[in-house]
């Protein structure tokens, strides 16, 4: 079967075009821009690629070998109804789908059972440990991760696996295609606003999800923000636990993901925590989790106010450490997402000696909305004597090498893909 990825350069699609290949699918696929993802999926043996989305390349791929199934990301038809690719196959009788349906007939056909991971954050740190303690374990895992990871590839098919490990995303309801054997919920805040209109449209995707999963693994504070009940079905866990101080891994918030991996790690084992929070403490990380570019210079995938207060937890235990000062540079996702979060920054800088605040990466926006410069959203937070506008330039550039020449530890954080700061930063900043 020839299976045609449409925006396969992105964190979720990339992983499972990965996985196809794996399990015996011809694939090809195209994005609108290059990124590191596209290299390093091309590396990774997935070299029929191109870029740009037009009727003309995806006709040519088809002449060459028919495609039998066009899978496109849920951005594609949100952006453009009428996209090139997906006209082309509706006239040529290709089937066409989003990524869950092309999973749920993997995990049928290879008879596997799902360890799905969901969660407004904290889902793709909290997936990899997952697989992280099954590698150690020995034991044979299939999964899919949205990031690049040091111990193996994004998405992996292994055969004979049991499980799969899943990074269950809620944005256009993704994870409600799914009927998993196991679920980890690491945290529920209200996002995706263009998808769900109010907090409690959220909170019922959330609940229904929950009430598909065969057993879930959840949060005290979670589990009554969505108004559960305790069943046999739901794992409470209390991030109080006196055994979480035993992982010794930097940041509060990583060390509750690594506890939720321990617990689902147990269940499905059966080995004891205190093996398994020896090897959580070897935990490597990943890419764009407080990944270090060059000395002292950063990146991380923050762009909520929970996901940066998760990697301010890291980075100021890091910069305490080595007595430095800590500086951000702030690139917000979607301007959509800053009009409803306009006023939920609060202060989770605090304790940074400086932030730049530069404009939106900008992705599925409404047109409608007027852009919110950057001088706005600061305007908004209860501190802000040390927090400036900025623009991604050479005047940013002399600016974070002149606070990395000072010994200041530098932490970018941006949740944007293709020419993102991340991007940038990597560009301008790396030695290799």
């Amino acid at each position: 079967m020839h299976i045609f990825f449409s925006g396969i350069g992105g964190t979720a699609i990339g992983p499972l075009a990965l996985i196809a290949k794996q399990a015996g699918y011809t694939v090809s696929g195209s994005d609108k821009q290059d990124s590191q993802y596209i290299q390093y999926l091309r590396k990774q043996g997935l070299t029929n690629i191109h870029i740009g989305q037009t009727h003309e390349q995806i006709d040519t791929v088809h002449n060459e070998k028919p495609i039998d199934w066009f899978v496109y990301t849920s951005a594609l038809p949100l952006e453009n109804p009428h996209a090139p690719e997906l006209a082309f196959c509706r006239e040529q009788g290709i089937k066409t789908s989003k990524r869950d349906e092309l999973l749920n007939q993997i995990i049928t056909d290879k008879k596997l059972k799902m360890i799905a991971i969901a969660g407004t954050h904290g889902k793709t740190t909290t997936t990899t440990m997952v697989v992280w303690l099954f590698k150690q374990l020995g034991v044979p895992i299939s999964y899919s991760v949205g990031a690049k990871i040091p111990f193996g590839d994004m998405g992996q098919y292994v055969e004979g696996s049991e499980y799969f490990v899943y990074e269950c995303d809620e944005f256009d309801r993704n994870f409600l295609a799914f009927e998993p054997a196991l679920s980890l919920i690491t945290g529920v805040t209200w996002d995706h606003h263009e998808i769900f209109p109010t907090r409690e449209d959220y909170q019922q995707a959330f609940q229904e999800f929950i009430s598909q999963s065969d057993h879930t693994i959840i949060w005290q504070e979670d589990a009554e923000y969505l108004h559960l009940a305790v069943t046999p079905q739901l794992s409470i866990q209390d991030s109080a636990d006196e055994a979480i101080t035993d992982i010794t891994l930097a940041g509060l918030y990583n060390r509750l993901d690594a506890w939720l991996a321990i617990q689902a790690v147990r269940r499905i084992t059966h080995e004891t925590v205190n093996t398994l929070t020896v090897h959580m403490n070897g935990f490597p990380g990943l890419q764009r989790r407080m990944e270090q570019i060059i000395p002292n210079l950063y990146s991380d995938y923050a762009h909520t106010p929970e996901k940066i207060r998760g990697a301010m937890s890291v980075a100021l235990e890091v910069a305490e450490e080595k007595n430095q000062n800590l500086v951000v540079v702030y690139e917000p996702l979607t301007n959509r997402r800053q009009h409803y979060m306009l006023d939920d920054y609060g202060d989770c800088f605090a304790g940074t000696n400086r932030l730049y605040w530069i404009p939106s990466y900008l992705a599925r926006e409404d047109p409608t909305q007027r852009i919110i410069p950057p001088e706005e959203l600061i305007s908004h937070l209860p501190d802000r004597s040390f927090a400036i506008a900025a623009e991604r330039n050479t005047g940013l550039k002399k600016s974070i090498q002149k606070h990395l020449d000072d010994g200041d530890m530098v932490v970018c954080m941006a949740g944007g893909g293709g020419d993102s700061l991340d991007e940038w930063v990597r560009k301008e900043f790396s030695r290799t």
